[in-house]
This record gives structure tokens, C-alpha cells and sequence, in this order.
């Protein structure tokens, strides 16, 4: 048995989930969200929790058994609680600005900004004393993804560490050249 898969998830207060015929509704006070399962794979709600089962021990229906129930998971917390990156933004006139609710122009070193385009349900803040973009949404692959994009414009440098970044990232900068 999946060690993850086998785990219930629990239903917060005030989040409903219906199971239907290869989808699962979560709805929360954040919103909802619709996520497919495979055929054999299957899904109740028992006493508060959900519990996800798989139909045989074939190996594809193994790995899906832990996925789906990790899926449900994020979607659960999602809809409770919700999903947060927040990126810094490092190096002398690096900065960034809101040129709507969806777009955010990037100020990054190169001849002209970087407009990026935020996907539908994943909102931006930006702290300009901190010179931090948050991100915020119910996915969690929508945030994620968005947040991997604008840092993917311009990955910190490894020798001064410019760039973008995560807020909770490590960077372990390089020595660079040693003079004579």
C-alpha cells in the first residue's frame, strides 16, 4: 500500500468535496477547484476525511495512488488556506511594477522590461521597499509555475547572486577569479 496514498485527508470547516464520476469538487470559502481522477483510482468521503483507494497492485496504479491523493490534498488546503511564493528581487536598479492586476512589468538589466502575463486565479503584490513580487492563489501548480516563469527571466547571477529569486532560496555564491 502507498504510504502517502493510503493517508485520509481531513476536510477542514467550511470546505466540501463531491465525488463524481472521474472528478472531484473541492469547493472552499477561497473558491473551487475540479481535479480529474484516473479510472482506477477511487475516492469516498467517510466521517470528515477523504479517502482515496486504488482498484489492483499494478505498478501505474500504485504511482497514481499517491499522486491523486497528494492532488486532493493541495486542492483541500487550496480552497481552506491557499498557496503563497514570494520572490526577491536582487541588484542595483533591478525592480519590478504593476502595470495591472495580471501584468507585472520586470526591470531586470536588459535594454528594454519584461512584461509577464499572470495566469487566471493567481494574484500579485508587489513591496517596493523590500523590492519582493508575492504571489497568491487556490492552484498550487498555477503559483508555483507562475513564480518558476518570472524567476526563469533572470535566474540569480552565481558569482554576485543577482537576479530573481526565491524569497526562501540559498544561494551559494562562487569565489570567481583569484588575481595574481
Amino acid at each position: 500500500m502507498s504510504r502517502v496514498g493510503k493517508n485520509p485527508i481531513p476536510i477542514p470547516q467550511g470546505v466540501q468535496v463531491h465525488v463524481g464520476h472521474g472528478v472531484v469538487e473541492v469547493k472552499g470559502p477561497k473558491g473551487s477547484l475540479l481535479q480529474p481522477v484516473p479510472a482506477s483510482i477511487s475516492v469516498a468521503v467517510e466521517e470528515g476525511r477523504v479517502v482515496v483507494t486504488r482498484a489492483n497492485d499494478e505498478r501505474a496504479t500504485r504511482a497514481l495512488h499517491g499522486l491523486t491523493r497528494a492532488l486532493l490534498a493541495n486542492a483541500v488546503h487550496g480552497v481552506s488556506v491557499g498557496f503563497k511564493k514570494e520572490l526577491d528581487i536582487v541588484g542595483v536598479g533591478y525592480r519590478a511594477e504593476l502595470k495591472s492586476p495580471q501584468e507585472i512589468s520586470l526591470s531586470l538589466g536588459f535594454s528594454h522590461p519584461v512584461v509577464y502575463r499572470l495566469p487566471e486565479g493567481v494574484a500579485v503584490a508587489y513591496d517596493a521597499k523590500a523590492n519582493r513580487i508575492t504571489l497568491e492563489g487556490i492552484d498550487k501548480q498555477k503559483v508555483g509555475q507562475a513564480a518558476a516563469e518570472i524567476r526563469a527571466v533572470r535566474p540569480p547571477d552565481p558569482y554576485k547572486g543577482k537576479g530573481v529569486k526565491y524569497a526562501d532560496e540559498i544561494l551559494h555564491l562562487k569565489a570567481g577569479k583569484s588575481g595574481a
